[in-house]
């Protein structure tokens, strides 16, 4: 096996034991080097881009702009603020015995993540996981390898100034043949997180020999009911589409009751504006412009239609009916439902949660936007004095 994954396994045992202030010391470091050093981020992030055509999703996932990279610095700080969620116990009690037992959080210990593009998946990655003790391997694609890799710099910097140990942080090579290695890291990554595509996550799912959470691919719905208000919907319709086109939690299927179908073109017509392409594809993420619309008879018809279609991500309904909101609520299986409000909404930071490390569609250990506390398990502590069994 690799020695990188030895050494990462080896640096999360030493980072469980790093005091809480120089943690977050060397988070505020990492925020300070991205602004400081922000010119040379952005020339990095260039050379990615010269390769990318503007017309690909992928371009827009990739560009670092200076508002971009303050707010990773912001996103790093946060993460930083927040308390540590190791140690927490979450549960005691004295058994007949004597035994006094307790629950207590812990961290994972060695976190993978494979991802595409996004370069402020680095930077979220790499704090979120050492604000909850974890170390990281961290496979980037090759469309981002020198954003990432000057990222990486900025993060080594930090941990240098503080003497942590270099190898809580791993950034593997962009090749094909590193992200396979790291799947069969069985004993040394305690779990894997892969985020972009459908056929990403997909493969890793596939071929992982490690634990997977999958952070799914997002094939989104907004259903307009007949009860609907016509503002709601149009402002809901555009901000869940236009936005940004290239997220997970990015509209691609308007569902529209029959009784109101007169009032589509209402409904659609700011993403008209904005160059709306309509496709009669159902059950696919678009990251662009393209949107699918279908009318139907009846909210039995349009969840008929979720359950087939969706990807169990981000699913909304526009309704002022109160009974049909609730039948809504209660029969999606997603791991985000909305009630007259945007899709745009599912992201860690606007639940409360700071930066997410994903967003998972699966309902094992994590689902939907999952940060610090979903970086963590637990363990047993049993304290005797002498009782045997």
């Amino acid at each position: 096996m690799n020695p990188i994954f030895a050494n990462a396994k080896q640096a999360s045992r030493k980072l469980a034991l790093l005091d809480d202030q120089t943690n977050k010391h060397v988070l505020q470091a990492f925020a300070e080097n991205l602004r400081l050093r922000q010119g040379e981020l952005i020339a990095a992030n260039l050379k990615d881009l010269s390769a990318v055509p503007s017309e690909n999703p992928n371009h827009d996932r990739l560009l670092l702009t200076a508002e971009r990279i303050e707010s990773m610095a912001a996103a790093v700080e946060a993460i930083a603020s927040m308390h540590s969620p190791c140690g927490i116990i979450l549960d005691e009690s004295i058994r007949p015995t004597g035994l006094a037992i307790q629950q207590i959080t812990v961290p994972l210990g060695v976190v993978g993540m494979i991802y595409e593009s996004r370069p402020n998946v680095t930077a979220d990655a790499f704090a979120l996981c050492f604000r909850s003790s974890n170390a990281c391997i961290l496979k980037g694609g090759s469309e981002a390898q020198n954003s990432n890799a000057f990222i990486v710099q900025l993060i080594q910097n930090a941990l240098e100034k503080f003497g942590v140990e270099p190898s809580v942080i791993t950034l593997l090579p962009a090749d094909r043949a590193a992200g396979a290695e790291l799947l069969k890291a069985r004993g040394y990554v305690d779990v894997l997180i892969p985020r972009g595509s459908q056929q990403l996550i997909d493969y890793v799912r596939q071929n992982a020999e490690v634990p997977v959470i999958e952070t799914g691919a997002g094939v989104v719905h907004v259903y307009f009911d007949q009860y609907g208000d016509l503002e709601k919907g149009r402002a809901i319709i555009d901000n869940a589409k236009s936005r940004r086109v290239s997220v997970c939690n990015a509209l691609d299927t308007l569902l529209v009751h029959e009784s109101r179908q007169d009032e589509l073109p209402q409904l659609i017509e700011p993403l008209r504006q904005k160059g709306l392409l309509i496709s009669e594809e159902y059950g696919k993420e678009f990251l662009s412009l393209q949107l699918s619309v279908k009318i139907v008879a009846s909210i039995e018809e349009a969840l008929e239609h979720i359950e087939q279609y969706g990807s169990k991500h981000s699913e909304a309904i526009v309704t002022e009916d109160p009974r049909n909101a609730e039948i809504f609520l209660k029969r999606v299986d997603a791991a985000a439902v909305y009630v007259n409000a945007s899709t745009a909404f599912t992201d860690g930071g606007e639940f409360g949660l700071g930066a997410e490390i994903g967003i998972s569609t699966q309902k094992l250990h994590a689902r939907g936007p999952f940060a610090l506390k979903a970086l963590t398990s637990y363990k047993w502590l049993i304290r005797g004095s002498g009782q045997v069994r």
